[in-house]
């Protein structure tokens, strides 16, 4: 067999073929739409690849982009591998302390940094180790009389650029892109992504059992594209020639709603907040959602009642996924398989939520102190992957030994798994409520709260015990004009679980402290509520 190498510049190539008159519709900070075709998507991308070369990027060198989801980032997404450098996607949501450290440990030379992102950076560039040049993204050409010679402008660096040919000789194992965890203690951990593992990920995305993306398909990632590639999205869309729509910055749940309905999004994938907020603003302003095929949603788990409400109300299926930075992400999606497809609307639901079927080339197992957990539906463990995409260590970090064991990748996520190879997520190691010697999942009470019409949000932590060792305590945000009390919530919960799994005490917030992609960061939750008896 031909031994050709899998890496990123077949995708441009082939967009710029076969797609040269397909969109990608990108909102700006200037809050204007831009139209490009891939034709042009092309041109600009190698464009954008030949202007960083005239900045001294080479093979091997870390370019890191500070940016919203837009076309600019996207042209990022292939001129930096495509070129042989690695696209370092720096996530702007993490502490000022965490972005000086993950642009130092990385080494980015060069930054790709949008206009309004501009401020978070300059504040930090006295402690910028390793950082030559800093590209401002924005729709206009002006920059501050006062900046200095090594900040420039994209759009100008755009215009002045020459043609360019991408290398005919990269290694499909290169690093191409690069992406560190959201940390919630310690220091983020680096990620490195290589050409193959991105090319077998985004063909994995094409399959009938994943998201099924194609050619036909208008996608529209929310999941920001400097969280784990976007889950795929951007690469996977420019090889199948899918029309791409961009949301921008600062968006709100009515112009994600707004986006859909006027350019007939079919595919959109964020995490359980944002589709929260979405069918809040669906409830109070109507919009046409039918033009959606489906939605995926990960990052933490999918409350039962806003799966329904998607799958019943507005016949949209809600496929949750699972998967980590180290993943690429996807790991499994909760598609059905055709035994399922006959059960009850409530079967389906349950199967629905849980964190689904292991799609094709990777292999997950659910371990614990006996071996592995029988497929049950009950017996926990944790849960290890291993495949094509899933990292084998982190970038120069002695805490690799922690996660990778034996050529497997140990999550650190408590699951079991249900009689049909269906995974659920019941916790994390962390996370884990040990009562008297017995295992209670945080993420069961939750999703049981969360089924309650009066609750928006429900965090379970647990909490120090002389007795039990630990003890649940719920922590719940309520909709807007509900007037439920403990007592309700605990009379709902008291049906569905054992007596010694209930909460000892229900605490109403304002609301729940965030990680920057949106998981509960009940780190900060215990803290908030240390020392607090029933």
């Amino acid at each position: 067999m031909m031994q050709t190498p899998l890496v990123l510049t077949d995708f441009i190539k082939r967009a710029e073929r076969y797609f040269p008159k397909k969109l990608i519709i990108s909102r700006t900070a200037e809050n204007t739409i831009h139209r490009f075709t891939y034709k042009e998507f092309g041109q600009r991308t190698r464009k954008l690849a030949h202007a960083l070369t005239k900045l001294g990027m080479k093979r091997g060198t870390r370019v890191g982009s500070f940016a919203w989801n837009h076309h600019r980032h996207l042209e990022a997404y292939f001129a930096v591998p495509c070129a042989g450098a690695v696209l370092h996607m720096i996530n702007i949501r993490l502490s000022p302390e965490h972005i000086i450290y993950i642009i130092n440990h990385a080494e980015d030379e060069i930054l790709l940094v949008d206009g309004d992102l501009f401020p978070l950076i300059k504040k930090a560039i006295p402690l910028l180790k390793s950082v030559k040049h800093i590209v401002v993204m924005q729709d206009g050409l002006e920059l501050p009389e006062s900046a200095p010679d090594n900040i420039h402008s994209y759009e100008q660096l755009i215009a002045d650029a020459g043609e360019y040919e991408f290398p005919e000789d990269l290694d499909e194992n290169m690093p191409a892109g690069m992406c560190y965890t959201s940390a919630t203690t310690g220091f983020p951990k680096g990620v490195v992504y290589t050409h193959r593992s991105i090319v077998l990920h985004s063909l994995a995305l094409g399959l009938v059992d994943s998201f099924g993306l194609h050619e036909n398909d208008i996608a529209m990632p929310v999941v920001p594209m400097f969280h784990v590639n976007a889950w795929g999205i951007p690469f996977a869309a420019v090889n199948f020639g899918t029309t791409q729509v961009l949301p921008g910055p600062m968006f709100t749940p009515a112009l994600l709603l707004d986006l859909i309905e006027q350019e007939k999004v079919t595919l959109t994938a964020g995490v359980p907040t944002i589709w929260l907020g979405a069918l809040k603003e669906l409830e109070e302003k109507p919009r046409d959602i039918s033009s959606l095929r489906a939605i995926v949603c990960g990052g933490s788990a999918s409350p039962k009642g806003l799966i329904k409400a998607f799958e019943e109300k507005y016949k949209v299926p809600f496929i949750v996924g699972y998967g980590m930075t180290e993943t690429t992400p996807i790991v499994s999606l909760s598609t059905y398989t055709s035994e399922i497809e006959q059960w009850s609307k409530e079967d389906k639901l349950n199967i629905r939520a849980t964190q689904g079927l292991t799609v094709p080339l990777i292999e997950t197992r659910i371990v614990n102190d006996d071996g592995d957990a029988p497929w049950d539906g009950k017996t926990m463990g944790e849960l290890i992957i291993r495949g094509p995409w899933i990292a084998d260590k982190y970038y120069n970090d002695e805490r690799t030994a922690e996660a990778f064991k034996d050529g497997w990748l140990y999550t650190g996520d408590i699951a079991v798994i249900t009689p049909e190879g269906y995974i659920k997520i019941t916790d994390r190691v962390k996370d884990l409520i040990k009562s008297g010697g017995e295992w209670i999942s945080s993420v069961d009470l939750e999703n049981a709260l969360m089924t309650h019409e009066g609750v928006f949000e429900a965090a379970v932590i647990a909490v120090p015990d002389e007795k039990w060792q630990e003890r649940p305590l719920a922590c719940v945000v309520l909709k807007d004009g509900s007037t439920a009390t403990k007592e309700e919530l605990f009379s709902h919960l008291e049906g569905q679980f054992a007596k010694w799994w209930i909460p000892d005490d229900i605490v109403f917030l304002k609301e729940i402290p965030k990680t920057s992609v949106g998981k509960f960061l009940k780190a900060k939750l215990r803290e908030d509520v240390k020392g607090r008896k029933p």
